[in-house]
């Protein structure tokens, strides 16, 4: 029996990456050199046989390398830069990281490694006078605010809410694209085992001492006892903001003008099933970077916060003592992680609940951080490569024959839904998504590669390896505002041409 269409559960999709300008996988760039080297071939073919071949030949070779493309899209010369990259950090020692009062750091201090390391963190006041720390990206000249949020959990909730919460969530990205000078935006939930801190605060101060000895003792066997089947779950949202070059203190004026803003943000959040939403002080910044880095210090860091009200974590010592990047792995502290990276979206529709699995708790890990990283994009640009998508879509479907036809006739009607809805208000924003498991010793890593591709299957993702480059995506991972688009050495025009 078919399902009524007006009660059935909604579904979401039609996200399509733009498609690349060029002859089939070439690319823009790789078109023109074709071109170009025919052209050429064709004038010396006018002089010899010979000389026309000795054109024809190293064109030939410079495009085979284009042809040949990975599953997420790359060819040859970017793995080949990826190589080579990594060979001359490893030649360098930038793969390995140390800090304290034994190494060659300024002032024997633990500031975090890596991207993070031309990072400054200060504080600002918002309009209610709540702390927020401010984080100031020296390589880009970007500010990053971090809000915490306690998202209301989907049990026991009507359908109703999940799709006014995932209206909201989308007006609230929409939103985005209209914040002046914002970069990018990111999400990051971070899972843990509960070590019981927060439970032992609430309820050991609260034992009356004249009390049964019976309830008493129930009592402490269920502090000790209820953490380890429980565990924690935060949630973070950053927010970063380009400084404009005319402005004379620079950061120091984003701040004031993010006082501003903060309050507007929140109740965007809240009103998207965010819960609870608070900006995070620069002392909890410094905390959360501090545990990711060594997960050890997770319960002296709550025992701190839970029984003295605050760490009093500066940002210079949020960092490891050491870490080493390997090609596969990142060793920091008293723990090792892996980061994986999205390299291909979910095809078709699907639930709101998609990614539920991906954001639960997994066993046997230490920490466990996804991290969704966006980037909106401005109502005219928006506009522009809505309306390049639709033209190529029909292009395709106009030229081509059989099963190819087909396939580009449903491209054609999926790029028209994205062209009426862009015309009605919606907003574009491109997205990815990173994942990095967090263990205790590198002889575990093998069980997350089985645990991710689990995950993966269940949020119908493609997910692989962010290979020789683990320091850099554990970064992006944080919540601390690291756009990865904003660190890259080629151009984004450039990137699309090839």
């Amino acid at each position: 029996m078919a399902a009524d269409p007006a009660t059935a559960p909604p579904t979401y999709g039609n996200w399509r990456q733009p498609r690349r300008p060029g002859l089939g996988s070439l690319g823009l760039l790789g078109t023109f050199i074709a071109f170009g080297g025919i052209m050429v071939t064709l004038l010396a073919s006018l002089i010899s046989l010979p000389a026309a071949a000795c054109v024809l030949v190293p064109t030939a070779f410079a495009l085979l390398p284009l042809l040949i493309r990975t599953q997420d899209g790359r060819n040859l010369y970017q793995l080949l830069a990826l190589r080579i990259g990594w060979l001359r950090r490893k030649g360098n020692g930038a793969h390995l990281y140390s800090s304290g009062p034994l190494s060659s750091r300024p002032e024997g201090r633990f500031r975090p490694p890596g991207l993070l390391s031309r990072v400054d963190l200060t504080e600002g006041r918002d309009a209610y006078d709540r702390p927020f720390g401010v984080l100031h990206h020296r390589m880009n000249n970007t500010c990053t605010v971090v809000l915490g949020c306690e998202p209301d959990g989907g049990s026991l909730v009507d359908p109703e809410q999940h799709d006014q919460w995932v209206a909201s969530w989308g007006q609230w990205l929409a939103r985005l694209s209209h914040e002046p000078d914002l970069r990018g935006a990111g999400v990051t939930v971070e899972t843990a085992p509960d070590p019981g801190t927060r439970l032992a605060a609430e309820t050991l101060p609260r034992i009356s001492p004249t009390a049964p000895d019976l309830a008493k003792a129930v009592l402490r066997e269920v502090v000790e006892t209820y953490p380890s089947a429980s565990s924690e779950m935060y949630t973070y949202v950053t927010l970063t903001y380009g400084v404009p070059s005319g402005r004379r203190r620079g950061h120091e004026d984003m701040a004031t003008e993010l006082a501003v803003r903060i309050p507007g943000l929140l109740a965007g959040l809240v009103e998207a099933g965010g819960g609870s939403a608070l900006p995070l002080s620069a002392e909890r910044i410094a905390e959360v970077v501090r545990v990711s880095y060594d997960p050890a210090a997770a319960t002296t860091v709550l025992n701190a916060r839970a029984f003295e009200g605050g760490t009093g974590l500066d940002w210079e010592d949020a960092g490891p003592v050491a870490a080493v990047e390997d090609t596969n792995a990142y060793h920091h502290d008293s723990a090792c992680s892996r980061t994986w990276m999205l390299s291909l979206a979910p095809r078709g529709t699907v639930r709101s609940n998609v990614l539920r699995n991906l954001l639960e708790p997994a066993p046997d890990t230490r920490r466990k951080r996804v991290t969704l990283l966006y980037r909106p994009i401005d109502p005219a640009t928006s506009a522009r490569i809505v309306e390049a998508d639709r033209r190529a879509a029909q292009f395709m479907a106009s030229s081509g024959r059989g099963l190819v036809r087909a396939r580009a006739a449903s491209a054609v009607a999926a790029a028209e839904q994205t062209a009426a809805e862009e015309a009605a208000g919606a907003g574009l924003v491109e997205f990815s998504l990173m994942v990095t498991v967090t263990v205790d010793d590198e002889g575990q890593l093998p069980d997350t590669d089985v645990l991710v591709r689990n995950l993966q299957a269940n949020a119908r993702l493609a997910l692989r390896p962010a290979d020789r480059m683990q320091a850099a995506a554990f970064s992006c991972t944080l919540p601390v505002g690291i756009l990865p688009w904003e660190y890259v050495l080629v151009p984004g025009s450039l990137r699309e041409a090839l």
